[in-house]
């Protein structure tokens, strides 16, 4: 497995994770009438912070864990093959294509629930999530075309 293949695993398992931690707290501040801007500013908070301290944190983790393993079984060290072709640029570029298009339809949709009378805090609410959601669908595409998907036509 490449070098880029192990961060898109480690970002695609640490978005998910996010995304399910998101929308669980956001179920239950709806259930409790606890969707109050104080609560949504501190959980945008932490999801912001997951998003960054814990994706690297993650990748440098998934990176030492998978050397360890190398040198466990094999007992040569593992070489970080970092060099990027142009597969690789254009397997990013789709999952960057994929990404903002996801993004920019929930965008739209983020709005139009402010249009039809939605407080803002709905609106940025889904902003957020339509953001992380995004970003799991990027490194989805990514993952696929890595695993042999068709990538001209």
């Amino acid at each position: 497995m490449s070098f880029t293949e192990k961060n898109t695993i480690a970002s695609l398992v640490n978005f998910s994770l996010i995304l399910i931690f998101y929308l669980v707290r956001m179920f239950q501040m709806f259930q409790n009438d606890t969707f109050e801007p104080s609560n949504v500013f501190r959980l945008w908070g932490i999801v912001i912070f997951l998003a960054v301290v814990v994706t690297i944190g993650a990748i440098i983790f998934t990176h030492i864990a998978s050397a360890t393993f190398t040198f466990w079984k094999t007992g040569e060290k593992e070489e970080i093959d970092n060099l990027e072709d142009e597969r690789d640029k254009l397997i990013n570029l789709r999952g960057v294509q994929a990404t903002y298009m996801v993004s920019s339809f929930g965008s739209l949709l983020a709005m139009l629930t402010f249009v039809v009378g939605q407080p803002p805090l709905v609106m940025f609410s889904l902003l957020i999530f339509i953001g992380v959601f995004a970003q799991i669908v990027g490194d989805v595409t990514r993952l696929t075309l890595y695993r042999g998907g068709v990538l001209y036509g």
